[in-house]
């Protein structure tokens, strides 16, 4: 397939649905932990990944996990100024990889702003452990943004490797 074509199927408009999408699949899986799961019961779900509903009034990894309805809000408005970043990079992009990338980002952001704002705290509910090694707790939208980070990180890499565009 040309890379025009390609390109040309995620438009920018279409990638707003699929940003509405994620974001309501992560808000509907923050609610459907809430109603099944208890506050602090492990629940199995696959050798490195249990249930584990838990709230973060922080970022990621519980940094500034002090419950201050302040630094929730200051989080949230901080959130929506890179959102609003980032968005202007989604509207200036050519490149379909790069379009997903900025569609997974934003909609774990907005995810996460829009879960914060309801309660002042974000719902996580998947456990990533190794055996008793336990590294963090997350959602859906963490993964969004990590996975977009990642993919980020590695068109960037590329380009710095071999001097290409994507």
């Amino acid at each position: 397939m040309d890379p025009e074509r390609i390109d040309n199927l995620l438009s920018i408009n279409k990638g707003y649905f699929f940003m509405l999408f994620l974001i309501a699949i992560d808000l509907l899986s923050k609610s459907i932990a809430e109603q099944y799961l208890e506050f602090g019961q492990v629940l199995p779900l696959i050798p490195i990944i249990d249930f584990l509903l838990v709230y973060n009034s922080g970022i990621a990894f519980s940094i500034l996990d002090v419950n201050n309805t302040i630094l929730s809000f200051g989080l949230s408005i901080l959130g929506l100024i890179i959102v609003g970043y980032l968005h202007a990079l989604y509207r200036e992009q050519e490149s379909f990889i790069y379009r997903i990338i900025f569609i997974l980002i934003i909609s774990g952001a907005l995810g996460n702003i829009l879960d914060r704002l309801l309660d002042g705290v974000v719902t996580d509910f998947l456990y990533l452990h190794i055996g008793n090694i336990s590294f963090f707790v997350f959602n859906l939208a963490d993964a969004f943004i990590s996975v977009g980070a990642a993919l980020f990180l590695i068109m960037e890499l590329k380009k710095y490797l071999y001097n290409s565009e994507p």
